[in-house]
């Protein structure tokens, strides 16, 4: 009996630990406050990624699993005209990863393409359109010294 007096004396008294505080504070709900504006990139796009330059190519990401191809062509496609899109899928088991391509003819369209789609609803997902960026030079792969070569002994 002890005990439980002093423990309710301690949290009257403010000493309750700072996690139990906050878990039951009347504080405002509001009272959560966001990073600031610098720490999310440079405060176009993306947070926290550079942009790419303007190119005909876009990357579109948060496709729903269930969106094809002939779907993402479409809703781009008002835009301007698209000269190719292309949901990617996994190699072994045929399913969408959720991000696709769309290329415009001009830059131009694809500007449009890209405000146009970005933060938008396709097959009840929101998906977000952004500039492509190049892909980076693939080296090629380098001779293994233990003279094996990835099928056998040479």
């Amino acid at each position: 009996m002890a005990l439980r007096a002093a423990a309710t004396r301690a949290t009257v008294a403010g000493a309750a630990p700072l996690g139990l505080r906050r878990m039951f504070s009347t504080a405002s709900a509001n009272s959560f406050m966001p990073p600031p504006i610098a720490a999310m990139g440079n405060g176009d796009g993306t947070p926290g990624r550079e942009q790419s330059p303007p190119s005909t190519n876009l990357f579109v990401s948060g496709l729903n699993k269930r969106t094809p191809t002939e779907k993402l062509r479409e809703a781009f496609s008002q835009f301007g005209r698209v000269v190719d899109a292309r949901v990617v899928t996994d190699r072994v088991s045929g399913y969408s990863k959720g991000f696709g391509f769309v290329r415009y003819a001009t830059i131009e369209e694809a500007e449009k393409g890209r405000v146009g789609m970005d933060g938008k609803f396709l097959d009840g997902w929101v998906i977000f359109a952004e500039y492509a960026r190049p892909r980076p030079e693939r080296t090629p792969p380098q001779n293994n010294s233990n003279g094996y070569n990835s099928y056998g002994r040479e």
